[in-house]
Order: structure tokens, then C-alpha cells, then sequence
């Protein structure tokens, strides 16, 4: 790959419901609902394996971790991430920094982003300083706004190693 840097984007959504925990960056977050989806639906941390990916324009997270497969059944999202970044090809990029913005009327996300940014940055081998998590709400428009759901956006900055 040309260039010493490469960006990548990602973009993960997932609709409330009853019976599970809700998981964002490794955090359980005490709420009357969680996410449903085959894995633990840690929305963030789905959205910023597919930002790393897609910088090095290797797919997105259901091509390595299908819904598919048994194997990823409740599987815990922050290992997915850290197996997404384990592939031979990261070995020669570092990530300069990471930007998550989590989407949802409720819950606040606020009181937990401190915990969400350590986990991600002991995850990926991170200073947490290189970490970035946002909450925003939609002012109640949209899906998120009528609190079916919740959205994640992630962009990553990724550094040829010297």
C-alpha cells in the first residue's frame, strides 16, 4: 500500500431489546434494555473493527466474524476487536488515533466514556489519550430519538511504522 497513513470509517446500528445487557467498548451500562444481535451487539466496538478494516481495505467485520457462525454466538465484541487487529496485515501500521461517537437518546453515555476509552486503549495497545468517545443524542428524531436503537460511528488514523 502506497502512503504512510490511511484512514478507515466504520458504522455499526443496533435496535433495543429485552433479555440482554447492554454492552458499549466492554462496558456494561446499567439499562432496562440491551442490543440484539448475534454477538454481544457492542455496537462501538463494531463500528471501529470495520473503521480498522476498511483503512486497509481488508472488508468489514461480517466477512471475518459472520453471524453465520455459531462460533461468534455472544461473542465478546473487544475480543473480535482485538483478533480484527491482530492480522498479519496491521503488523506494519500503528493507529495514530481513534474517534468513536455513539448515538442514543438513552442512556447517557457520559459517565462511562472515562471506561470505554481504557478499554479500547488496552485492547488495541493504546495510550488512552489516543482515544476519542462521544455521546449524542438526536433530540428525539429518528430511531434513536424514539429509543428503538442505538447508532456508532468510528474513525481511525492508521501510521506506516518506522
Amino acid at each position: 500500500m502506497a502512503g504512510n497513513f490511511r484512514t478507515g470509517s466504520g458504522y455499526d446500528a443496533h435496535r433495543f431489546c429485552e433479555g440482554r445487557p447492554l454492552i458499549l467498548c466492554g462496558v456494561h451500562i446499567p439499562y432496562d434494555r440491551g442490543l440484539a444481535g448475534h454477538s454481544d451487539a457492542d455496537a462501538p466496538a463494531h463500528a471501529l473493527t470495520d473503521a480498522l478494516l476498511g483503512a486497509l481495505a481488508l472488508g468489514d467485520i461480517g466477512k471475518l466474524f459472520p453471524d453465520t457462525d455459531d462460533a461468534f454466538l455472544n461473542a465478546d465484541s473487544i475480543q473480535l476487536l482485538k483478533k480484527a487487529f491482530s492480522l498479519p496485515a496491521f503488523r506494519e501500521w500503528e493507529i495514530s488515533n481513534i474517534d468513536l461517537t455513539i448515538v442514543a437518546q438513552r442512556p447517557k453515555i457520559s459517565p462511562f466514556t472515562a471506561v470505554m476509552r481504557k478499554n479500547i486503549a488496552d485492547a488495541l495497545g493504546l495510550a488512552v489519550e489516543q482515544v476519542s468517545i462521544k455521546g449524542k443524542t438526536t433530540e428525539g428524531m429518528g430511531f434513536c430519538g424514539r429509543g428503538e436503537g442505538l447508532e456508532a460511528f468510528a474513525s481511525v488514523l492508521l501510521e506506516k511504522r518506522k
